[in-house]
């Protein structure tokens, strides 16, 4: 346990020293704000919490960006150490491959958290503090988009560690990490919304939608932050498919963490067989 936590430690300073926690949380907090103040003249007029705009606004734009951030991170976590050299100089010390990987995966996981936790929440802060005060009910969906928001980041972070455990040239993984990317974010979606059209309920019921639902992590983390809160459902873009859907939040949060757990399990279990 203590190879894990010195390995943990080590990605973590590596991050703070390479910048990462500093301009992904920059990266997010603009990002917030932003959608926060371009919503202010709806909310002064509807009387909506502004949070609750931003809170909308994120669960859409976020799909985007922070499994491309956790892509980043993770794509050549296994492969380029093996590439530099520095993986078999690693396992030279009384350390085994399952806590190697491990520890990368928990330092990668903290660095996203962390810059994720301190983005969201100043500009949800500053967001308070400009529309005058503090609203504890805003703060409750708020709160869920940042964890789901890290639960997402982790569920890519784990499918960038597969990635890298099963090619061994750098270029190949980042190709196919932002072909994946691009696949949950974008290409999923709009196949099911055209598979939607075009059935027009004929085949595709409920209990279908669900589990097509479920087999997208980005969908997951899209229902969670818009069908949680009342408040929030009413004023979402996608309402009328999530409308649709009976999942519950528990059941999404489960599903979130076996995408997590499935992918990192699998990568895991190919670290151990793979020939440095």
């Amino acid at each position: 346990m203590n190879a894990v936590l010195t390995i943990t430690g080590k990605e973590i300073r590596d991050g703070l020293r390479n910048r990462w926690v500093l301009a992904t949380a920059l990266l997010l907090a603009t990002l917030a704000l932003s959608l926060g103040l371009l919503g202010s003249s709806p909310t002064g007029a509807v009387k909506v919490d502004p949070l609750t705009v931003t809170v909308v606004s994120l669960s859409s734009l976020s799909i985007f960006l922070v499994p491309l951030i956790a892509m980043l991170l993770a794509y050549d976590a296994i492969v380029g150490e093996i590439d530099r050299g520095t993986l078999a100089l690693l396992l030279s010390y009384p350390v085994s491959r399952w806590q190697v990987i491990v520890g990368k995966f928990l330092g990668h996981l903290a660095i996203l958290a962390l810059a994720t936790t301190a983005g969201y929440g100043f500009a949800g802060l500053a967001l308070q503090w400009l529309h005058g005060g503090a609203n504890p009910a805003a703060w409750r969906p708020f709160a869920l988009l940042i964890v789901a928001s890290v639960l997402l980041g982790a569920s890519f972070l784990a499918i960038g560690y597969l990635i890298s455990t099963l090619v061994r040239e750098r270029a190949t993984a980042a190709g196919i990490a932002i072909a994946v990317w691009l696949f949950f974010v974008v290409i999923y979606d709009m196949a099911l919304l055209g598979l939607l059209a075009a059935d027009q309920g004929r085949s595709v019921t409920p209990a279908v939608l669900d589990t097509l639902l479920l087999l997208n992590p980005s969908d997951i983390y899209r229902l969670m932050n818009l069908t949680g809160f009342e408040n929030i459902s009413m004023y979402a873009g996608m309402a009328g498919v999530g409308s649709q859907a009976s999942l519950g939040l528990a059941t999404l949060a489960l599903a979130q963490l076996l995408w997590i757990a499935i992918p990192f399990v699998l990568a895991a279990a190919c670290f151990q067989r793979k020939s440095l």
